[in-house]
């Protein structure tokens, strides 16, 4: 695959996101042979990359911009809002990137429900990813919408290599 795509994913908390993106994301390395990057947003300010008290934390609390590499792997701590465009250049390698929330990127989106869908996504969304919880007699799902099955994860996958956006 030469073209870099980018696929992106969102829902309410509890929906199954991260589940869906773990799958999706493991197929693709182990079975497609693909790069994949991810981009998780955190709307609530509330992820915690490192403790308090270690060096890699009092060298981002000094607001500067950190990247701490080992033999095995590399962290980038930033203090300042990066657009799409910036954290695209900061995985330089990659076939496919995954995104979770983030809903005004322009960026295909599949929503993800369970026990009931919220319609004020369907503006924002390219594909529905529900399960057997819903009942999709009870919505007026938009026809531009692809309703896929949340737990055939082959299925979201050949979604996203059809409609995920080159970047």
């Amino acid at each position: 695959m030469n073209k870099r795509l980018a696929v992106a994913f969102t829902g309410p908390s509890n929906s199954g996101k991260t589940t869906l993106i773990l799958k999706v994301a493991r197929k693709l390395i182990h079975e497609h042979k693909l790069e994949v990057a991810i981009i998780k947003h955190d709307p609530k300010d509330k992820a915690r990359f490192d403790v308090e008290g270690k060096d890699s934390y009092k060298f981002s609390d000094t607001g500067a911009e950190v990247i701490v590499t080992s033999p095995n792997r590399t962290t980038y701590f930033s203090n300042r809002h990066s657009e799409l465009e910036d954290m695209i250049r900061l995985f330089d390698r990659f076939d496919i990137l995954l995104v979770e929330g983030l809903k005004n990127l322009p960026l295909p989106r599949i929503s993800i429900f369970r026990n009931e869908i919220d319609e004020d996504y369907f503006p924002y969304m390219n594909a529905l990813a529900v399960d057997d919880s819903i009942d999709m007699k009870k919505y007026a799902v938009p026809e531009n919408v692809d309703i896929l099955n949340l737990n055939d994860t082959n299925e979201v996958i050949e979604w996203i290599l059809n409609n995920a956006k080159e970047v």
